[in-house]
């Protein structure tokens, strides 16, 4: 298929798609005749890309012809729209055109509608945090893809450290790779634990002592996770995911069935349902409800660039003090 849109904030996943679609596309020999990157500001960007896409490659291989962060998914003028109606269906089978954009196509627009009918539309958007039952898929999936054989604790335990970073999770599977070597066994779980810097099962850690009210251990743990250069914008990610999911349980606790509240939760194994609901039991809908907004202020005053340790260690303690046994 000659016409690719590429969307979605999972930069290092993006990139990596677009990497491979080159190297399908083009003859690196004629590489630097055939292949164009138009930026999305470019004057007439897109007329000239699609000019571009129905010219003829030198040499071997195809063309490729890539308009990058583009808006068309958003926002397509008529006149632009005018010009892919007439340029996408004789595409040639010689050239490939490529649109990315960080942001999802408007699916009811003019535009993604007929990119859908004569392209394909692919999805690299960052899986939530707290989707664990995607998360471990796509670790799955990764691995396969190396031809690397994980035991099933060695998968959780590496899904746990990643979370939903695919480029750390890219870096920690070649490690493994480079470590096991040719050894035909699966890699076991405790060469993970050795190899794998378990950042996210340090932040679940910390949403675990918040939750009990143990401020100390809670503050160790900020510093503990600063100290390992991980970012506070993730930690607060994971924090937000897993008090939303204890939240969702404790409303939804003896109104309806297991399945029911795995399926509202987004939790693809209802089995699962039993053990975190012996998470909340001690916990009130009160204490999980006053728990968002400060994480919320916690994310704002990050974003404006406060500074990270001290931001994080005052709304730990307030958030801490929730929790507290006996309250404030």
């Amino acid at each position: 298929m000659p016409a690719y849109y590429f969307w979605g904030d999972d930069d290092f996943a993006l990139q990596n798609a677009v990497r491979d679609l080159r190297q399908r596309t083009l003859d690196e020999t004629w590489a630097s005749f055939n292949y164009d990157v138009i930026p999305a500001d470019a004057p007439n960007g897109p007329a000239q890309a699609l000019n571009q896409a129905m010219t003829p490659p030198f040499g071997q291989g195809q063309r490729l012809v890539w308009l990058a962060n583009t808006g068309l998914g958003q926002r397509c003028p008529e006149m632009v729209l005018a010009e892919f109606e007439r340029t996408l269906p004789q595409l040639p089978e010689t050239a490939v055109l490529l649109l990315t954009s960080v942001a999802k196509p408007d699916g009811r627009a003019k535009f993604t509608k007929l990119f859908k009918a004569w392209g394909e539309v692919r999805e690299f958007a960052t899986i939530p945090p707290w989707k664990h039952d995607q998360i471990h898929q796509q670790v799955v999936a990764v691995a396969q893809a190396r031809g690397l054989v994980l035991e099933t604790a060695a998968l959780e335990a590496l899904a746990e450290a990643v979370g939903n970073d695919t480029r750390q999770l890219h870096l920690e599977l070649e490690k493994l790779a480079l470590y096991w070597g040719t050894n035909p066994q699966p890699i076991a779980a405790a060469v993970v634990t050795d190899l794998v810097t378990i950042s996210t099962q340090t932040s679940l850690k910390l949403s675990q002592a918040v939750k009990q009210g143990d401020t100390s251990t809670a503050l160790t743990l900020v510093n503990d996770l600063l100290d390992r250069n991980e970012p506070a914008l993730r930690i607060v990610a994971t924090l937000v995911s897993q008090f939303r999911l204890w939240l969702w349980l404790k409303v939804l606790a003896g109104l309806r069935s297991d399945a029911e509240v795995a399926a509202a939760a987004e939790i693809a194994n209802p089995k699962r349902i039993y053990f975190l609901k012996q998470e909340v039991r001690s916990l009130t809908c009160d204490q999980l409800q006053q728990s968002l907004p400060l994480l919320l202020e916690l994310e704002s005053s990050l974003k404006q660039g406060r500074d990270e340790r001290a931001t994080l260690q005052t709304k730990v303690i307030e958030l801490c003090r929730v929790f507290k046994p006996g309250g404030l």
